[in-house]
């Protein structure tokens, strides 16, 4: 399920001017620690991992880390999971085809299929 626009408006909110959101998907991290929720946000020029409330977590609080947007997102390990500079975060299987997306815009443009509505 996509992230709604309340989601992307808050993380928009949040990041200031970092440029138009390409992705945005949940994830959770388990690790030594602890646990948290977070909103990965994929722009035009980075990756931003925002922590999210504890009850809420489609209520980023605070950018916990942040990326070049050149920092490849896969491979996805079963899990699923990514590792992003050693931290581990977990998501739901759905959003799979967008952490490829991502990272297929950057590292293999050819493979993403043409805009369907251009002038859109």
């Amino acid at each position: 399920m996509p992230v709604g626009s309340a989601v992307r408006d808050r993380c928009r909110t949040l990041l200031g001017d970092h440029g138009e959101i390409r992705y945005v998907f949940p994830a959770v991290s388990a690790g030594p620690g602890g646990t948290g929720n977070f909103l990965v946000v994929v722009t035009a020029s980075s990756i931003s991992v925002l922590a999210t409330r504890t009850l809420r977590s489609d209520r980023p609080v605070a950018v916990f880390a942040e990326f070049p947007r050149h920092t490849r997102l896969g491979p996805i390990l079963p899990g699923p999971v990514i590792e992003l500079d050693s931290i581990v975060f977990e998501f739901d299987e759905e959003y799979a085809a967008v952490v490829a997306a991502a990272d297929a815009e950057i590292f293999a443009p050819e493979t993403l299929p043409p805009d369907p509505l251009p002038e859109l």
